[in-house]
């Protein structure tokens, strides 16, 4: 496989365009919305400078990777000739249905369809296509040209050919990838959002501040950041997605998101990419400054 087709170009789509065009991957990276593509070109150029500043990347290795990626606006154009098609698009079950019946009826017949999905089922995705068989879940972690996870998911009718192929590819990217089988919020989710949505009520509950819970796991549990922190980094909406899928596919109340979160995402206080949720967030500060509605008065 050698010529890969990125769907959504946001945050998750531009780092997987990034990692396949660093390793020397065609990338065909595809969004609706052009400024959306021409502001994640530009993450992607700044992020291979900061790696040729890093001393990880050469000048001409980064060249190199912003030819291999070219941007469409059209899926039908954008998958024409592709051997891998990785869908990054917004959480949302109806969205990815419908991006994946579009890729299906215009990709090649033996072309495998990825989806990024964080706790979406693969089997549900995929009885939308006429290539069960081919299609499955590649979870990447965020930042994607850093993080070596890649979740693999197998649906229903993921099979044996597809599945291996995706983890060899996944190494070829210096990835760790790790199967597991399709049930809501999969292995990654499935562990960290009760944990995420916990730490939510224990500071709506009034048991600590959101530096005192962060705190508390950095320090006492080795987490290079806290679960509000973390939350902010993923996004509060996307959290509660999640937990929405997991209460939904296991019916079980341990998953019902937290009052405060629900609120927090209905009064548009997102994390990092509306510049505040338990913390607020300054372009080009590296402080971290604990948002106003949550300071101890």
């Amino acid at each position: 496989m050698k010529n890969i087709s990125v769907i959504g170009s946001g945050t998750m789509g531009n780092g997987i365009a990034h990692t396949f065009a660093q390793f020397g991957f065609k990338v065909n990276l595809i969004d609706i919305n052009q400024n959306a593509l021409d502001k994640a070109l530009q993450t992607i150029t700044n992020n291979l400078e900061r790696q040729v500043s890093k001393g990880t990347l050469t000048d001409d290795q980064k060249l190199e990777a912003l030819k291999n990626i070219n941007s469409f606006t059209s899926i039908p154009e954008g998958v024409k000739y592709a051997d891998l098609i990785v869908e990054a698009a917004t959480e949302n079950v109806d969205l990815k249905f419908k991006i994946f019946k579009e890729i299906d009826e215009s990709a090649p017949s033996d072309a495998i369809l990825a989806s990024n999905t964080s706790s979406i089922s693969i089997t549900q995705i995929a009885a939308v296509t006429n290539r069960g068989d081919k299609v499955i879940g590649m979870h990447f972690m965020n930042p994607v040209p850093v993080m070596k996870l890649v979740e693999v998911i197998r649906g229903y009718q993921t099979s044996d050919e597809t599945t291996k192929s995706v983890m060899l590819l996944s190494e070829s990217l210096q990835k760790v990838p790790v199967e597991v089988n399709d049930y809501p919020g999969f292995v990654a989710n499935r562990i960290l959002m009760p944990m995420i949505n916990e730490a939510i009520y224990s500071l709506y509950e009034g048991v600590a501040g959101v530096y005192e819970i962060d705190t508390v796991m950095k320090l006492g549990m080795a987490h290079p950041m806290g679960p509000l922190q973390l939350a902010d980094f993923i996004g509060l909406d996307v959290c509660l997605a999640i937990l929405k899928v997991l209460q939904d596919g296991f019916g079980n109340p341990k998953y019902a998101p937290c009052p405060l979160l629900v609120n927090m995402v209905a009064a548009g206080k997102k994390g990092i990419k509306t510049g505040e949720g338990f913390y607020t967030y300054t372009a080009g500060s590296k402080d971290l400054v604990v948002s106003d509605k949550f300071k101890k008065s």
